[in-house]
């Protein structure tokens, strides 16, 4: 783990809650004054025919009176902030707050949220030596979560030494007016006539003010992808941020798969599928990525960084998984830098595409089993080597990490979840530590059996490559069916084998594992451990499905 210096978040001293306060209504400013700190404020919405309300940060959302909002009301706000462009905003001189409409079918106001704008420094500090790395960096996240706030800053901090460029579309970054706010210290900064007209200002910036970097916010149409493209590859650095919460999300949206190189499907030839174990047709990465790291911000003081696009992305169109950085800030400001790895046992995913965001594996709360060797120091100890000759072992099998050729890798690590194995697909025979092939091609003697021969590789020869064989062939790979089978004793044995795996967890082992089990046996099982006040859970799949007895 890397730590960084402290990093304490400061609010913005040009910040000025009473210029958003004045516009209101006096009746309705005051009751926002007196319904929590001004410090807390994040928002006022006034609905015609509804009653006002007010979004404080620590106290929710609060009634600010019992009277509903007239339209004479909403229009002596509208006459107090700037004009309202395409994208319905308007904002306050000088300031960073912002006031968003909803119209009528006939375009009068209907609706107002005044949300307050706060420049926050230091949030930058988690990613400074990324943005000051001169590499092209996408920030990704939902909305509120501090994309624009952390870009703010990045453009104060490079303009002290760069020329820096701010396409602002909707006057987030700079504010509102033509004079903008101190928060982006000596960046320049080009207003976009409407969000449709986006791309053009970010050429026009290119061609006409010699920027070293360019800021934007908020890429979101397939023409900005482009645009964007254009000037990575005229040598300016690109800082901006675009809709969606990760690098998986972002794939598969096809307006803006581009900033990440694109997917394409490209059909294989007879040798490079069966080298690689995939169908004919697979998808691949169109192009060199337009932005050289992405970070994913999960929250304001959470943030997962992937520092190679291009090789994260190849990763997940084969299947296997990416390995990005977390970083995060502590209670005491401390940064932290942490190398995520994946859990022993995950190799290949899903062919069809990336996975969705919720099935991110670095997005687990909780840690998975290690896989370190029974013992912790690859040594058993003599209660482990008691429980093993009772076909007793620990639930942290050690990882195998098999070769498959000619054998589906799809289908081997279907088998492999469904049973619950931690077999390990690798891609070069050097990293393997066992092939599985079929019989023709073993009868052949091809160059990667001869290869596993003189390695010393133990070779698993099947008959065909379907489920069952692979099934077997894992079963006698990782022990799952040993003579002392369950079903093969005698109802004294059995209870003997179960209290010996208790009393191993009740003396400190994690988890310990029984031998496979027909489901009668595994309900007595589960009510032993049941009565020693421990958990218990089924895994795998019949004939192979067995009980794990662990700690609460």
């Amino acid at each position: 783990m890397q730590q960084q210096k402290p990093s304490q978040l400061q609010l913005d001293p040009h910040g000025d809650i009473e210029a958003l306060l004045q516009v209101l209504p006096p009746d309705i400013r005051d009751a926002v004054r007196q319904a929590g700190p001004k410090e807390d404020l994040i928002e006022v919405i006034l609905d015609l025919g509804r009653v006002p309300t007010a979004r404080f940060a620590q106290g929710g959302e609060v009634v600010l009176r019992d009277r509903e909002v007239t339209r004479e009301e909403i229009a002596y706000v509208v006459d107090r902030v700037g004009e309202f462009d395409a994208d319905n905003r308007a904002g306050i001189e000088r300031t960073l707050h912002r006031i968003a409409a909803i119209r009528n079918r006939r375009g009068d106001i209907v609706g107002l949220t005044c949300r307050v704008g706060r420049a926050v420094y230091g949030t930058v500090d988690i990613i400074r030596d990324l943005i000051e790395s001169g590499k092209n960096v996408l920030l990704l996240g939902r909305p509120g979560v501090g994309k624009t706030t952390m870009l703010r800053e990045a453009a104060r901090i490079l303009a002290e030494t760069k020329r820096v460029v701010i396409v602002d579309t909707s006057n987030e970054i700079g504010g509102d007016g033509d004079v903008p706010h101190p928060a982006i210290g000596r960046a320049r900064r080009m207003q976009v006539p409407t969000p449709a007209l986006q791309h053009e200002v970010m050429i026009e910036a290119v061609e006409n003010h010699n920027p070293e970097v360019i800021i934007i916010d908020e890429i979101g149409r397939e023409l900005e992808a482009m645009a964007a493209r254009t000037i990575a590859e005229r040598g300016v650095q690109l800082i901006a941020t675009a809709h969606g919460n990760t690098l998986e999300n972002l794939l598969l949206n096809p307006t803006l798969s581009d900033l990440v190189g694109g997917i394409e499907s490209v059909t294989l030839s007879d040798e490079e599928a069966r080298r690689r174990g995939t169908q004919k047709t697979v998808l691949e990465r169109r192009a060199p990525p337009t932005f050289d790291i992405l970070v994913e911000i999960q929250d304001r003081n959470r943030l997962i960084v992937h520092r190679d696009v291009a090789e994260a992305v190849d990763a997940l169109l084969r299947g296997y998984p990416v390995q990005p950085e977390l970083r995060y800030r502590d209670a005491d400001g401390q940064i932290h830098i942490e190398r995520l790895t994946p859990p022993p046992g995950m190799t290949r995913r899903d062919r069809k595409g990336p996975r969705r965001q919720d099935e991110a594996w670095y997005r687990m709360p909780t840690a998975t089993a290690s896989g370190t060797p029974l013992g912790g120091n690859g040594q058993q100890t003599e209660e482990e080597r008691e429980l093993e000759t009772l076909g007793i072992t620990s639930s942290t099998r050690e990882p195998v990490r098999i070769y498959a050729y000619g054998v589906s890798r799809d289908r081997l690590m279907r088998v492999a979840k469904r049973l619950d194995v931690p077999a390990v697909v690798v891609r070069d025979l050097g990293n393997a530590e066992a092939m599985v092939t079929l019989r023709s091609y073993y009868r052949k003697r091809q160059r990667a059996i001869t290869d596993a021969e003189a390695r010393g590789l133990p070779i698993y020869v099947l008959k065909s490559n379907t489920t069952a064989q692979i099934e077997r062939f894992l079963g006698d790979l990782f022990h799952l069916r040993e003579a002392d089978d369950m079903d093969d004793l005698a109802i004294d044995d059995v209870v003997e084998i179960t209290q010996k795996a208790i009393e191993a967890v009740l003396k400190g082992k994690r988890m310990v594992e029984l031998p496979p089990a027909p489901a009668e046996i595994r309900r007595m099982q589960h009510e032993m451990a049941r009565e020693a006040n421990l958990r218990s859970k089924s895994t795998g799949t019949e004939p192979y499905r067995r009980v794990l007895i662990f700690r609460d």
